[in-house]
């Protein structure tokens, strides 16, 4: 008598986490051959057929784990807005330094504002946005404010002036906006910024 006929299902728990340990894989290959692909060639000329070439698979595979270009960049996308150290910023410079760094971001980084233009109409690039934002730079401003209950109120409006700005600049190309020195940018957002960063709150400040 063989050893699997003495111990019935023998190594069907095994044989279970092969299929698994080869979709693992797969995913694992498709997302970096997009990570590549994106970052060589943008968003708008990457192709899901020249990311599965890359990953030496089927195109229908990519469309079977992601659905879409747009869901596997959000996916794939690992951004790092690089934020600066704001507690060892002078304190009256916190606004301008964060205006003139996100300027810097969205002129210099097409991936990222793939991943904008994507979350205007894509779930899935929407809430790898938001989690991009909330997950830099809630910490980044916990370190000002000592990790205070306001710390997210103040991360999230800090994130409307800066994706307002990037949508209104760069994507829609609002006139007025699109076409206002970088100069000129930073004067008018500073002041605001600077507020958000480090105004007391003022629905819990005596009036």
């Amino acid at each position: 008598m063989t050893a699997a006929a003495r111990t019935p299902g023998a190594g069907s728990a095994g044989d279970s986490a092969v299929p698994a340990r080869r979709s693992d894989q797969t995913r694992a290959a498709i997302l970096t051959a997009a990570r590549e692909r994106f970052a060589a060639d943008g968003y708008e000329r990457a192709t899901i057929r020249a990311i599965a070439t890359d990953a030496s698979i089927d195109p229908a595979m990519v469309m079977r784990y992601f659905g879409n270009k747009e869901k596997l960049f959000a996916a794939a996308a690992e951004f790092d807005l690089r934020l600066p150290d704001l507690s060892e910023l002078p304190r009256d410079q916190l606004g301008a330094a964060l205006i003139e760094h996100f300027l810097d971001r969205w002129e210099g980084d097409d991936t990222l504002m793939a991943l904008l233009r994507a979350s205007v109409t894509n779930q899935a690039a929407a809430d790898r946005m938001r989690q991009l934002f909330m997950g830099q730079l809630g910490p980044a401003i916990a370190k000002l404010t000592g990790g205070g209950p306001d710390t997210a109120v103040r991360a999230g409006l800090v994130a409307t002036q800066s994706l307002g700005l990037a949508l209104c600049r760069y994507v829609l190309a609002l006139g007025p906006v699109a076409e206002m020195p970088r100069a000129a940018v930073v004067a008018w957002l500073t002041p605001t910024i600077q507020h958000y960063l480090t105004s007391p709150d003022p629905t819990t400040s005596p009036r």
